[in-house]
């Protein structure tokens, strides 16, 4: 059982960074890879960024390929998302989830955060 809450998020301007934090529950965060997915109004959840369990391995959307930094820290069961050079179409909530293996299939994941607001204004 994994248990998963997100932070970070808020209002910035479009051009703006921000650094949005997972905390993960349990000691077997590091068995799991982790995602970040996000969901607009009206929109379908869709897939941000993912890592390996071990942190080697990264993948993006490639709305956000160049702007946005997966990572991890195992030793304190934390993924972050550093979003830069931010757009107000990335507005939405955004959620980590934890997988048994890097996907960036929705279903894959088994365990979900509450989700984070990100709002860029323009």
């Amino acid at each position: 059982q994994v248990q998963l809450v997100e932070s970070g998020g808020g209002l910035v301007e479009a051009g703006g960074s921000l650094r949005l934090s997972c905390a993960a529950s349990g000691r077997t965060f590091s068995r799991y890879a982790m995602g970040w997915f996000r969901e607009a109004p009206g929109k379908e959840r869709e897939f941000v960024a993912a890592i390996s369990w071990s942190g080697s391995n990264t993948y993006y959307a490639d709305s956000v390929k160049g702007r946005f930094t997966i990572s991890r820290d195992n030793a304190k069961n934390t993924v972050y998302l550093q979003m830069n050079s931010l757009k107000p179409e990335d507005t939405a909530v955004y959620y980590c989830a934890a997988a048994p293996w890097t996907s960036e299939d929705r279903y894959t994941y088994n365990y979900w955060g509450q989700g984070t607001q990100v709002t860029v204004s323009s």
